[in-house]
């Protein structure tokens, strides 16, 4: 799996205020660290992301604009996801830190459900040092649609996808092999994850083979599913602690969501 170097978000890391809340680096000075960065790559860099400028609202578009116009100018093997739904990801990633529901420094994983079964649209972000890690199949609910997922539920044996933010869990061997447990983490939304059994694992219906057969992937029990080959390396990145964003163009959950609303 490539990644993409971080000597490539230069512009990003150096808009960072490295001194004061209130005070940007000159450009001359700017210019002149994007350099060292450019000649000895990551070792002279912090974090994009820490604790401290977690309560900076600008925070969350600054970011996501940064990382936007870098992976654009940067030759890299994924599709990228659609910006607006990166930003909410990535704002709810921020107020998680914050509030200490999940730890720094983890993956945020994005689930793009207004996308069909049949275009790649699971993305996984290394927020602190700005790498886009995976872009890859994932599978939806058997009740929440065919090619396209439509219906969402956080019922019990409804058979469908539960949309919000999760923080993934431990694994466990189960009738799927490797897989991951999700504590979902908005009430009446996804907070019926753990008891629903709605967990990460591989299947192979959610393979690429599986679309050129059907032109749409298969469908789970509720389940985000990933192809067989994928999973346990995609488990192994995520799982305990990282924060798992599924999102669709659902009005009931866009309007009422207490983080996507903050």
């Amino acid at each position: 799996m490539k990644y993409l170097e971080l000597r490539d978000f230069g512009p990003w890391l150096l808009n960072r205020r490295f001194l004061h809340p209130k005070v940007k680096l000159p450009q001359y000075m700017r210019i002149i660290a994007l350099s060292w960065i450019l000649l000895f790559g990551s070792s002279f860099t912090q974090p994009i992301y820490n604790a401290a400028t977690a309560k900076d609202e600008s925070r969350p578009l600054s970011i996501v604009d940064e990382l936007w116009g870098q992976l654009q100018a940067t030759e890299q093997p994924f599709e990228l996801p659609s910006k607006d739904v990166l930003e909410l990801g990535v704002k709810g990633y921020l107020l998680l830190v914050d509030s200490e529901a999940i730890e720094e420094g983890k993956p945020l994983a994005v689930i793009d459900f207004s996308l069909p079964s049949s275009q790649k649209r699971l993305w996984i972000v290394d927020i602190s040092n700005g790498t886009l890690i995976h872009n890859g199949y994932v599978a939806h609910g058997r009740n929440s649609g065919e090619l396209m997922a439509q219906s969402f539920s956080n019922r019990h044996s409804s058979y469908m996808s539960s949309l919000g933010f999760y923080r993934t869990a431990e694994t466990y061997q189960g009738k799927h092999g490797y897989s991951l447990r999700l504590d979902g983490l908005e009430k009446g939304f996804n907070d019926q994850a753990r008891e629903r059994a709605v967990v990460i694992h591989g299947a192979d219906y959610a393979r690429e083979d599986f679309i050129k057969q059907t032109g749409r992937l298969g469908r789970s029990l509720g389940c985000p599913a990933l192809p067989t080959e994928e999973s346990k390396y995609l488990i192994d990145v995520v799982k305990e602690g990282a924060l798992l964003f599924i999102f669709a163009e659902d009005e009931d959950y866009l309007s009422q969501s207490n983080l996507i609303n903050a």
